[in-house]
């Protein structure tokens, strides 16, 4: 599971469905359930967002070593 939670096409969906979720919540919603919901939506989307730049991040340098100088 892991696996499949760590890959990045399932993070550009959790990333991209929350933080369309979390914009429209507090408009659909009324109240605190609407607010409530955001901001647990918005927290799924930014912890998605911080595990594509890791990934982002891992690859690049080896990238960058296989380029001849």
């Amino acid at each position: 599971m892991k696996a499949l939670l760590s890959s990045r096409p399932v993070l550009w969906f959790l990333f991209l469905f929350n933080l369309v979720v979390a914009a429209i919540a507090p408009f659909v919603l009324d109240g605190a359930q609407g607010v409530a919901t955001a901001v647990g939506m918005a927290a799924v989307s930014l912890g998605a967002r911080i595990g594509l730049l890791r990934d982002d991040a891992r690859r690049r340098p080896t990238a960058a070593r296989r380029r001849p100088a």
